[in-house]
C-alpha cells in the first residue's frame, strides 16, 4: 500500500463524498483537530497502568468514538447517514455522573497537574475545548452534525472528572489556584452554582 498520492501537494483534500476543499478550511481543521486529541488519547492509554485497566479500555473506546466524530465532520450533510448519535451522549453524561461522585469535593478551581496521566488528560482537555470552538465556528458556514459538538462538550468535562480521580485513586494531592477564593460550593444544588472555566 503506498501512503503517499500527491493529491494533496497544492493544499487540497477530499471530503467523504468526492468535494474537494482547501486544507485549511474550517471543516479540515475541525476533523484535524479530533485527530490530534485521538493521538494524545492513545498516548494516555500507553502510560496508563496495569491497576486503572478499566479506565484504558474505557479510553480505547472513545478513540472509537472520536473516530466516528471525525468522520461525521468530514462528510457534507446529506451525503450519508452520521455516525455520531444520542446514545453517546448518553453515555459519556452517565460517565461524567459517576466519575464526579468518585472524586472529592472541591471549592477551588485546580492547577492542571498531580499524576502524570492526570497532566495529559487535562492536556486532552484542552485539546477538547478547541476543537469545540473550531465546530462551533464551521457551523456557522455550514451544517454539521449537532450530536457531534454537544459531545465534544460532554468531552472536555469527561476530561476534567477523569483527571480528578486518577489524582484521587493515586493518593496525589491536586495543586489548587490559590489566587482566588471560593467558587464551588459542593453544599449547593448545581443549578444554582456560579459559572465557571470547567462549567460550560
Amino acid at each position: 500500500m503506498q501512503l503517499y498520492t500527491k493529491r494533496g501537494d497544492f493544499g487540497n483534500t477530499n471530503l467523504i463524498g468526492g468535494r474537494t476543499v482547501s486544507k485549511d478550511s474550517t471543516r479540515v481543521d475541525s476533523y484535524g483537530t479530533i485527530d490530534e486529541l485521538n493521538s494524545l488519547v492513545g498516548y494516555i492509554v500507553s502510560q496508563i497502568g496495569a491497576e486503572d485497566a478499566m479506565i484504558k479500555n474505557e479510553l480505547v473506546k472513545l478513540q472509537h468514538d472520536l473516530f466516528d466524530c471525525g468522520t461525521d465532520l468530514s462528510t457534507p450533510h446529506g451525503v450519508r447517514e452520521y455516525k455520531v448519535q444520542k446514545d453517546l451522549v448518553d453515555w459519556i453524561e452517565e460517565r461524567i455522573d459517576q466519575y464526579a461522585e468518585e472524586a472529592p469535593a472541591i471549592e477551588k478551581f485546580i492547577i492542571p497537574g498531580g499524576d502524570p496521566v492526570a497532566g495529559l488528560l487535562h492536556m486532552a482537555r484542552t485539546v477538547t475545548r478547541r476543537a469545540e470552538r473550531i465546530i462551533v465556528a464551521l457551523s456557522k458556514e455550514t451544517t454539521v452534525n449537532p450530536v457531534v459538538a454537544i459531545f465534544i462538550n460532554r468531552l472536555s468535562d469527561y476530561f476534567f472528572a477523569l483527571a480528578r480521580v486518577i489524582n484521587h485513586r493515586h493518593g496525589v494531592e491536586e495543586p489548587f489556584y490559590e489566587r482566588g477564593g471560593v467558587v464551588f460550593h459542593p453544599d449547593l444544588k448545581k443549578e444554582a452554582l456560579p459559572k465557571t472555566k470547567y462549567d460550560d
